[in-house]
C-alpha cells in the first residue's frame, strides 16, 4: 500500500492523518508497516482523504486518478 508514500508527499503527520480520520496514530503507523490492514470503509476514506483511487492506493496502477 501506498500510504506512507502518499502522506510523506502531501507533507502530513501520521498523527495529523490519524486525527482527521479518528483514527489513532498507532493504527496508521501498523498500516503503513504491514502489520495491520485497512478495511474497506478504512481504505475508501483514506483514498478520499488523499483524493486517489483505491487502485493508486493499493499499487494496483501508477495513475492516482
Amino acid at each position: 500500500m501506498r500510504l506512507k508514500e502518499i502522506r510523506k508527499q502531501k507533507n502530513i503527520s501520521q498523527l495529523r492523518l490519524a486525527m482527521d480520520l479518528h483514527m489513532s496514530q498507532n493504527t496508521i503507523s501498523r498500516y503503513e508497516t504491514g502489520e495491520r490492514e485497512p478495511g474497506i470503509a478504512e481504505l475508501i476514506a483514506l483514498a478520499d482523504y488523499f483524493d486517489v483511487s483505491l487502485d493508486y492506493l493499493l499499487e494496483r496502477t501508477d495513475s492516482p486518478k
